[in-house]
């Protein structure tokens, strides 16, 4: 009997698409995901049209994909985000962790060569992505860094004298100035120096 879903011929389309040769099978949505997300760690213009022509479709189905420009690098970064912190979450030691996971984004951004040519060649449509409160990356950041602060609570790890949404908006605003700081004030980032108003904010 042939199994729900199979071809006659007995393969699935997975088998199928498994034994095409990597030239002759169609690319989609997910392969335009992963080219940007590697142009972005190699620090590299994440640009529709060369997206598109790498991957051999045209730009209106890439943008009928993915949607904006915008919306696409939104998604990358928001990868990116969701990693960097599953990965603080593995290394850290038990403890308070909210501090210190900020701290470490702070640092890994302002090293990640992808953060920094974006932060330096586009830095007011960066600002906006990444900062914007009507943006999808800011209300999804937010809501990681209340969960993070959540979790130090709920394990009588910190204070609870300030209110829980009004302590992770200050704690995402200040991460946001010591990532964006060249761009606010024209010096340097320095993750150090968000450690240390960080350590006395979250205790």
């Amino acid at each position: 009997m042939t199994a729900p879903g199979a071809a006659a011929s007995g393969h699935t389309a997975l088998q199928r698409a498994l034994g095409q040769a990597p030239g002759r099978r169609r690319p989609t949505v997910l392969d335009a995901f992963d080219i940007a997300r590697r142009r972005f760690r190699e620090g590299r213009r994440i640009e529709m049209q060369s997206l598109a022509d790498e991957l051999g479709v045209n730009r209106v189905t890439l943008y009928r994909w993915v949607g904006s420009r915008e919306q696409l690098i939104t998604e990358v970064l928001w990868a990116a985000t969701q990693k960097s912190f599953a990965r603080y979450r593995e290394m850290l030691p038990q403890g308070p962790r909210a501090a210190a996971a900020l701290t470490r984004f702070v640092r890994d951004v302002n090293e990640h060569p992808g953060m920094q040519r974006l932060l330096r060649a586009e830095p007011d449509f960066a600002l906006t992505l990444l900062t914007s409160t009507s943006g999808s990356y800011q209300r999804r950041y937010l809501g990681l860094v209340r969960d993070l602060i959540l979790e130090d609570r709920a394990a009588g790890l910190m204070s609870d004298e300030i209110p829980l949404d009004d302590l992770a908006y200050t704690a995402v605003r200040i991460t946001e100035s010591y990532i964006h700081t060249r761009v606010i004030t024209g010096e340097e980032p320095d993750a150090e120096r968000a450690e240390a108003v960080l350590r006395v904010l979250l205790r």
